[in-house]
């Protein structure tokens, strides 16, 4: 952490939360929802070439209706592995071949599965409000350890841990908004 006075405390923030934020972005977008996204496939790596690739390398994903997402390798051999790389990952998903594509129909959910998405979009989003507090906490720690020694003043600490305090709220709320889209997009039918 390179903090060396308010404006730079501020900015080590911001910089720390917002990564914060991308990441619960990035992990509610796999939670799979009833409607087809590729996002869900981010995690899918695939054996190919000697080489453990993700999917969107090896093959273009589309999403031609609500619940189908299609899979068209570059290298039609590679057909199979993509097909046990998407069983592996356990997305409760069911790949279809034709010998030339893989589609994905993505099955609708059941309340009870919508219901335990729900707590694990929920759980995901806490996790990534700790991980915003956290960065606070840690800019924090550094404002009150130059103010021990004697680098800022105590206006200046005040200041900067005003600012901090103002950007954990704005992306608390953020995290907080991407919340109650997914949540919406899980409980609605």
């Amino acid at each position: 952490m390179n903090v060396t006075d308010g404006k730079s405390a501020v900015a080590e923030a911001r910089a720390g939360m917002e990564g914060q934020v991308a990441h619960v972005q990035h992990e509610l977008a796999g939670v799979r929802t009833g409607r087809a996204s590729i996002g869900i496939l981010d995690s899918v790596r695939v054996e190919a070439y000697g080489t453990q690739m993700p999917l969107n390398q090896v093959a273009t994903l589309s999403v031609p209706e609500p619940t189908l997402i299609v899979v068209h390798p570059f290298d039609p051999g590679q057909i199979g592995a993509i097909e046990r790389a998407i069983q592996r990952a356990n997305l409760g998903l069911n790949p279809a071949n034709d010998g030339k594509i893989v589609r994905l129909p993505i099955p609708p959910l059941n309340d009870d599965r919508r219901k335990e998405l729900s707590r694990i979009v929920h759980a995901l989003a806490e996790e990534g409000r700790n991980g915003v507090r956290g960065v606070r906490r840690h800019v924090n720690d550094a404002l009150k350890k130059l103010l021990k020694n004697h680098e800022i003043s105590e206006d200046d600490e005040r200041r900067a841990l005003d600012d901090v305090q103002k950007v954990t709220d704005e992306h608390i709320a953020e995290i907080d908004e991407l919340l109650k889209a997914k949540d919406a997009e899980l409980l609605d039918r």
